[in-house]
């Protein structure tokens, strides 16, 4: 059964292929990809674009991680690797990895002079054993991952959860933050995608529920110290920042404000224009249905037993 999508397919994901990556990308996507995390009285930074408000998500995750200097900590689906230098800077032993060789390429160019930080090549559902030991059962002390495992399929999911219980000590944090169904069906996407728009620029099966979430996280082993509900910072106000640009991408002057504010959007032709139109409208009817949501892990110490 397989786990993971390939590296190829991720590749396109993050490419312009996207449409949806393409128009990102131009508005302030950079070293991070996530979707942001924005707050009221932050809203006017927008005018800057993305950047400042994906900053604020990986800030907040890190923040559930509670990793100390000296920790050994496993980022995982690393991407462009601006956490793991993070992580890194801030005195952990930390190691990116991610199955895309393209970004562990980039992540190497732009902080591989960090200390205490390296990059690999891994699928994170199924982690090289044979490699030096960096992977050994109960060789890390936090292991992270953000925004990534909903490119995985249902039981490349559960073979995260049981590689996050493997490599981490006893007494040591998961934290996974990512998008979770909030209604019984997850098959239901494929309705509500009919024509697969979200399911190809993601690379999307399906979505978790977070039912199944915490109970998988159990089944392998895990105490669950807390689940928060991320979705309206996340997903509702990037969904409404979606809104605006694409009334705006819907007339030729919205388009021309657009452009005077990033230049770049003026590579898109009327026919990118149209594709990526549809796209943020397949992406507002799933993402009606899609909650954020961040699970925090803990591996029990020796002797003590995962609360059930």
């Amino acid at each position: 059964m397989e786990t993971a999508m390939t590296h190829d397919q991720l590749a396109t994901s993050y490419s312009d292929a996207n449409p949806l990556f393409r128009l990102c990308r131009h508005t302030g996507w950079g070293a991070l990809v996530n979707l942001g995390y924005y707050t009221l009285p932050t809203l006017p930074a927008l005018l800057g674009g993305l950047s400042f408000f994906q900053r604020r998500l990986e800030t907040q995750s890190l923040a559930l991680l509670q990793a100390r200097p000296g920790n050994r900590v496993l980022d995982a689906c690393c991407g462009r690797g601006h956490t793991t230098a993070r992580l890194g800077a801030a005195g952990c032993e930390a190691v990116g990895v991610d199955i895309t060789p393209q970004q562990i390429e980039q992540a190497k160019a732009l902080y591989g002079n960090t200390p205490r930080t390296t990059f690999a090549v891994a699928d994170i559902t199924s982690l090289p054993r044979q490699a030096d030991g960096i992977y050994a059962d109960s060789s890390f002390d936090r292991m992270h991952c953000l925004e990534a495992a909903f490119h995985l399929t249902p039981a490349g999911r559960h073979a995260l959860l049981s590689e996050a219980f493997r490599v981490l000590r006893h007494g040591g944090r998961f934290v996974l933050v990512d998008f979770t169904w909030n209604v019984g069906d997850p098959g239901m996407i494929r309705q509500l995608d009919p024509l697969g728009l979200v399911r190809t620029a993601w690379r999307i099966e399906e979505l978790e529920p977070l039912a199944r979430y915490l109970a998988h996280a159990e089944e392998t082993g895990f105490a669950v110290r807390r689940t928060i509900d991320w979705t309206l910072p996340v997903v509702e106000r990037f969904m409404r920042v979606g809104s605006v640009i694409a009334r705006l991408a819907t007339t030729s002057t919205g388009r021309k404000l657009l452009c005077l504010r990033w230049p770049g959007l003026r590579e898109l032709s009327a026919l990118d224009w149209q594709k990526t139109l549809a796209t943020i409208e397949a992406h507002q009817s799933v993402g009606r249905h899609t909650s954020y949501t961040a699970l925090v892990l803990d591996k029990p110490g020796n002797g003590e037993a995962a609360a059930r």
